[in-house]
């Protein structure tokens, strides 16, 4: 939609309803100039001070600027749609006209004259909060187009601290207008960069979009993105991680871990079934909802496009929990998670995991190299029967290898008491109730996070008031992250 002049192009992309004592609508210029791109949110008014300027200065120009609305709702989507394509057209024709385009209000408006924006600048202030973008860079990650970037940390009461990761924080935080309580994690831009993991944060994101079917998995309800940080709106879920009542507990009877052994692989099969490994699953990872159900969180090291038969051989997981061929840096498939399952069903029985040692490298030899033990006090025959099968030290003779994968696991004689069916549809009332009194209850969580104070940077937004500012892309690493559902638009009034 955008016409080149040169090395400048430019579009007025989109539209925002902020407000501040009133609502009012502002339009998204997008500016690509001499490889750098940038975007700026500027009102009508401001477009309708540029015009009169340009009118006088060139009045052979004939150019032409949407009317306002006398009468009516400013913020009909329609009447909002047609004034954005006037805008658009008004700034075709300046961007056309070379002599216009150097006109000092011109170079204003498109934030042209910024230092910034210059390519020979190289000198980058680390405190400013404009950010630009180069295409040539080795760390841009283009995921295709956004959608609207509707959702801003202003939008919502950040409450609570109720975790902690290596790029930033997770808080409780209600929104401002619907009341929803959501849990919102806030990622430093800076430190993934840095430590270079924005190829697993933007694989986060895009799983997190595909679980939004799934009853056993958390979903994503918003991301989006400020100059310095990400955000993910996920589900609050606050009946505890699994790690935190079997710490409190020290271990389940048979029929609770089956319960969330069941939960756990049907939610690991819908991954399967989508061609992505987890590669991640341990009691940290398991939350409970209020009601006692299983929630699968965190898909940092999630790996998309891995089919039945394909491999991937990335050394990541979590020590206790690593499957032999990952410790040998051998290629792997989706079996990985079949292992982890079997890891976690046996702490969950047990106490600890299968092979566990406070060193490492002798808990490393046992997954490699030590038989597994089962107490019959502990495992019933069929449970011994489902972890000899997951917790097989040759993936291809695992348990949920190769093309039979999940129906292999679910028609296991240790399952044989669940209907899958009312599993997935939460028929069956779960053995544990974390009884929580309602939506903000932080019980479950661990009070080492809930004792924090809350970061005061995380709700701030881009102050309307400096809409004339230019507010760029940061490096364009990040585009694509912002994601808000359909229902929500900026068109919306």
């Amino acid at each position: 939609m955008a016409t080149q002049n040169g090395h400048t192009s430019v579009h007025v992309s989109d539209t925002q309803t902020w407000e501040r004592n009133k609502k009012y609508t502002v339009y998204k210029v997008v500016v690509v100039a001499a490889g750098k791109t940038w975007f700026i949110f500027r009102r009508y008014n401001e477009f309708h001070k540029l015009y009169e300027v340009l009118k006088k200065k060139f009045p052979g120009a004939d150019l032409k600027l949407p009317g306002k609305k006398l009468f009516g709702n400013n913020f009909d989507p329609e009447f909002i749609r047609q004034r954005r394509e006037g805008l658009h057209d008004f700034i075709q024709k300046i961007i056309n006209n070379q002599q216009i385009l150097q006109h000092g209000e011109v170079q204003n408006f498109l934030s042209l004259d910024n230092p910034r924006n210059n390519p020979d600048n190289s000198v980058a202030d680390e405190n400013n909060t404009d950010f630009f973008s180069d295409p040539n860079d080795p760390n841009t990650i283009n995921l295709g187009p956004s959608a609207n970037p509707s959702a801003r940390p202003s939008d919502f009461d950040f409450l609570k601290v109720i975790g902690k990761g290596s790029f930033g924080k997770v808080l409780l935080a209600k929104h401002k207008i619907d009341g929803k309580v959501y849990a919102v994690k806030v990622l430093q831009k800076a430190a993934i960069v840095k430590r270079n993991e924005a190829k697993h944060i933007m694989a986060e994101r895009s799983v997190l979009l595909k679980n939004l079917k799934h009853p056993f998995l958390v979903s994503l309800h918003y991301s989006f993105q400020t100059a310095d940080k990400l955000y993910f709106v996920l589900d609050y879920v606050n009946g505890g991680e699994l790690f935190f009542h079997l710490q409190r507990e020290k271990s389940f009877p048979e029929v609770r871990a089956k319960f969330y052994a069941a939960e756990i692989a049907s939610a690991i099969g819908y991954l399967h079934s989508l061609d992505i490994i987890y590669r991640d699953l341990k009691p940290e990872n398991i939350l409970l909802d209020h009601d006692g159900h299983v929630r699968l969180t965190d898909f940092g090291l999630c790996k998309e496009g891995i089919a039945a038969k394909k491999t991937t051989s990335t050394f990541c997981g979590t020590p206790e929990y690593l499957a032999p061929e990952v410790l040998r840096k051998q290629e792997y498939d989706r079996s990985v998670d079949w292992w982890c399952l079997g890891a976690v069903l046996f702490e969950m029985m047990s106490g600890l995991p299968p092979f566990y040692s406070r060193d490492t490298a002798e808990m490393y030899d046992n997954i490699l190299n030590k038989p597994l033990r089962m107490r019959s006090s502990v495992f019933s025959p069929s449970a011994k029967g489902l972890l000899e099968g997951l917790l097989h030290k040759e993936r291809a003779k695992r348990l949920g290898a190769g093309d039979k994968g999940f129906k292999a696991v679910k028609h296991h004689e240790f399952f044989s008491s669940i209907s899958w069916s009312d599993l997935d549809g939460k028929k069956i009332t779960p053995p544990y109730n974390p009884r929580v009194s309602d939506s903000m209850d932080v019980k479950n969580i661990d009070p080492e996070f809930v004792r924090e104070p809350v970061p005061n940077s995380v709700g701030k937004s881009v102050d309307p008031n400096t809409v004339s500012a230019s507010v760029q892309d940061a490096d364009n690493v990040f585009e694509g992250f912002t994601y808000v559902p359909p229902t929500v638009g900026l068109d919306d009034p």
